[in-house]
């Protein structure tokens, strides 16, 4: 299908384009960025876009998406969270291996990506398991899970005990050129249920110290030092956590990193009265590491913002808070926190998106293949079409229950507070085809 996007503020980070443009769209490229009026000659649109006052944007890139298929079906189907993630703009996304079964076999990324692709909705660029069901002691076989399509491999939330394990699977990353995505957490001391502090004890949580991620980050980097392997850390959630990362980039070790949009914007004190939904790995912490964390993504520290996208079904989230399952919807949510926080950190459009967009595209590196590398996250003439056309004057209130998203639990859905947060998605263009428009009404 041809498609014409007319009058829309063109904003790519990446090239550094900001302009009032029209965007012609052919066989799944884009065919030309021009000035209103200056489609190429012989170029007739199947459906023109008006996206006046609009901004049309490079799709957004999510790295870290639970999409609950297979395995765990009642908490989401892979239709309805890709239809969330087209909803919220974005264009490709990270889903993590712990599903059951687990994705430690080329066979189930290969038939995960082949659903995927049936949908014609968001993009996905599986992880593979880094141990043989996440067990932490056998390797998988990394070659042939990356010849099926997976981008790099993680022990999602599940620590690895032997230090031995993680050497050995840095050095055959290294050895290869694959990328390991860590979450680094300490085994022993990562097992609270909130982030170690004066409020966890006064309401008699189990804490998860600071030293959990500090520990594990200085094991990773001693064996990054040894190894010279590649890799991501997910979710950090601490000041300390952001200091080391800044002390190992300064070092020239091959690490990027990311943060949640739940410890962007949220702390411990918006547990409340033992909130479920405020339950969350890693934990809220306090407001020196949410500040922190924040001026980290500034400064080019963190290399990107994700949604950590991970639906939670009503049974097992409407407990005791210490008993009910960590765990957040956020696709739908990426788009407009990302600008809250350009918004409060006082700024540029182009510098806020680029959290979303070349940031993670630039972790994702060669990770994908050398089509979506040259347009992943950027607008370019001649690369795959995947865009975002977002009203930034738009404000919206958190209403869970109007989500495309099997998963109906944010912490930011709070009842009497009345969240509001600022930009609205409109249309998502996929490979070049219209994947969501919102209705009037919506």
């Amino acid at each position: 299908m041809n498609l014409l996007i007319k009058n829309g503020r063109v904003v790519c980070p990446a090239t550094a384009l900001d302009q009032v443009a029209d965007v012609a769209i052919a066989d799944g490229e884009i065919l030309a960025i021009v000035p209103a009026g200056e489609v190429p000659k012989g170029f007739v649109a199947d459906r023109i876009l008006d996206a006046t006052g609009l901004i049309v944007a490079p799709g957004l890139v999510d790295l870290a998406v639970r999409l609950r298929e297979p395995g765990q079906e009642h908490e989401g189907m892979l239709a309805s969270e890709l239809a969330a993630a087209v909803a919220g703009g974005v264009t490709s996304l990270v889903c993590l291996p712990d599903t059951d079964p687990v994705l430690d076999e080329p066979g189930l990324v290969e038939m995960l990506k082949f659903r995927a692709e049936k949908l014609h909705q968001s993009r996905i660029l599986p992880l593979g398991a880094l141990t043989r069901q996440l067990a932490g002691e056998v390797l998988t076989e990394m070659a042939a899970l990356t010849d099926a399509g997976c981008v790099g491999f993680t022990q999602a939330e599940v620590p690895i005990s032997s230090t031995q394990v993680l050497q050995r699977a840095m050095q055959y990353a290294s050895t290869f050129g694959y990328t390991l995505w860590l979450r680094p957490q300490e085994l022993n001391l990562g097992k609270g249920v909130a982030a170690s502090g004066p409020l966890a004890t006064r309401m008699g949580l189990s804490g998860v110290p600071v030293a959990a991620e500090t520990i594990a980050l200085h094991t990773i980097f001693e064996l990054q030092r040894a190894t010279q392997a590649r890799v991501h850390l997910c979710r950090i959630s601490s000041a300390q956590g952001v200091a080391l990362v800044r002390q190992a980039k300064a070092e020239g070790l091959a690490v990027t990193a990311d943060v949640s949009i739940n410890s962007l914007h949220l702390t411990d004190a918006d547990i409340g009265f033992f909130d479920s939904r405020a339950r969350l790995n890693p934990p809220l912490r306090q407001q020196r590491d949410r500040d922190a964390l924040r001026a980290g993504l500034q400064d080019g520290t963190l290399d990107a913002l994700v949604s950590d996208h991970n639906p939670v079904d009503a049974d097992a989230k409407d407990l005791p808070f210490a008993e009910s399952e960590p765990g957040a919807t956020g696709l739908e949510l990426l788009l407009s926190l990302a600008l809250k926080w350009g918004q409060d950190q006082g700024l540029g459009l182009a510098a806020t998106l680029a959290t979303v967009t070349q940031g993670p595209a630039q972790v994702l590196g060669l990770s994908v293949g050398p089509d979506l590398q040259a347009s992943l996250g950027r607008l370019s003439v001649g690369g795959v079409a995947d865009l975002c056309l977002f009203d930034p004057a738009a404000q919206w209130s958190v209403n869970a229950t109007e989500w495309v998203s099997q998963g109906r639990h944010t912490p930011f859905d709070f009842d009497l507070t009345g969240t509001w947060l600022p930009g609205r998605v409109m249309a998502t263009v996929v490979g070049g085809a219209l994947a969501y428009e919102r209705t009037p009404q919506a």
